[in-house]
């Protein structure tokens, strides 16, 4: 289950880096055919950046999201969850110690 959600945000990630060239080649040819300045191919470019950096993190968040619905339907605890349980096993030892002296 967590492989194919890995496999999914990795193409995902790949996809945007592959836009992100695919937005520089686009840039480069709408400054030719549209007489653009340096300046503004740069600023068209910052905006296209910007947005695939914005659209990368919501995807990230919404994979990670989607981890955390799975692992709940399945029955996995987290790192933190068992740690508190971990704790909790070993304070009950102690007092379980502490009555058969």
């Amino acid at each position: 289950m967590i492989e194919i959600v890995e496999k999914t945000l990795l193409t995902g990630i790949g996809a945007m880096a592959l836009t992100q060239k695919k937005a520089e080649e686009l840039v480069d040819d709408l400054k030719k055919r549209m007489n653009l300045s340096e300046d503004e191919g740069k600023n068209l470019l910052e905006k296209l950046r910007n947005t695939a950096t914005e659209n990368q993190k919501k995807l990230a968040e919404l994979a990670q999201d989607e981890v955390k619905k799975a692992c709940d339907r399945v029955g996995i605890v987290t790192t933190e969850e068992f740690e508190k349980l971990q704790a909790k096993v070993k304070q009950l030892e102690k007092q379980l110690k502490a009555q058969t002296k």
